[in-house]
């Protein structure tokens, strides 16, 4: 029996990058996945796809993770769709790095509505929505709360924001046996790392050379912890920020 049997899982953010490689590996251990989008359509398609074809049950749900209309829509049509959800991965994050005296008030709010409210408003409405025996909540963080990289001001505190989240939730849903845990990942490719002209780039070749194991990482790499935080393999772990960087730190 695959250890995520019956077992539902919604992630948010999940049409590229890590999230669509997290909702795959979910899939893949036997939970029934909505994949999450908030614009990209065609790519939550590409990956209910891709997991259907693999014999996984999973669908696609639009809905912007700063919207409360959008969230309680997407829950409730989960809930009605494939019952219950066990499995909430907090994935939908957005950057942009840049001087101090580059950044704007927007580049401010931007990046704090979408990796720290919007994973609080995604959280307050599964909860109304979890499997009364608890469940597993998978926040991403990211090692950028660690290492604290020049030119990182907003992003970095957004996710140390995130981090100190996972401690506080970690204690007040324990009473529901709801465990909540982070994955903190170090530099992964991802379309939106291409796009953004890291890969092939200075940065990129910076990076591997400070990461004790030599290379950057895929979603891959991300995916297989997410499954491990998923089941109760970890049934003993809650409040952890687990550093996914090939040893960056």
């Amino acid at each position: 029996m695959k250890n995520l049997e019956n077992k539902v899982a919604v992630v948010t953010g999940a049409s590229k990058g890590i999230g669509a490689g997290i909702a795959k590996s979910l899939a893949a251990a036997g939970a029934s996945v909505v994949v999450n989008y908030a614009s990209s359509k065609a790519g939550a398609d590409e990956v209910v796809a891709e997991i259907v074809n693999n014999g996984g049950k999973a669908l696609a749900l639009q809905g912007s993770v700063t919207s409360l209309d959008d969230l309680n829509r997407l829950f409730e049509e989960t809930k009605q769709s494939l019952g219950a959800v066990d499995i909430l991965v907090n994935n939908a994050g957005v950057y942009k790095f840049g001087a101090i005296e580059e950044i704007t008030a927007d580049d401010f709010h931007n990046q704090f509505n979408t990796n720290v409210l919007g994973l609080l408003l995604s959280t307050q409405v599964a909860l109304k929505n979890f499997n009364d025996n608890g469940g597993s909540i998978i926040n991403i963080g990211s090692v950028v709360s660690s290492i604290a990289p020049v030119g990182s001001s907003i992003y970095t505190a957004t996710k140390g924001a995130v981090d100190s989240i996972t401690h506080v939730l970690s204690k007040e849903l324990a009473p529901k046996n709801i465990r909540v845990n982070s994955i903190n990942p170090g530099m992964i490719e991802t379309e939106g790392t291409h796009t953004a002209g890291i890969i092939g780039s200075d940065f990129q070749v910076e990076a591997v050379r400070t990461t004790p194991l030599g290379r950057i990482g895929q979603p891959k790499d991300i995916a297989s912890i997410a499954v491990f935080l998923a089941s109760e393999d970890s049934a003993w772990l809650t409040g952890e920020t687990l550093l996914a960087g090939g040893g960056v730190r």
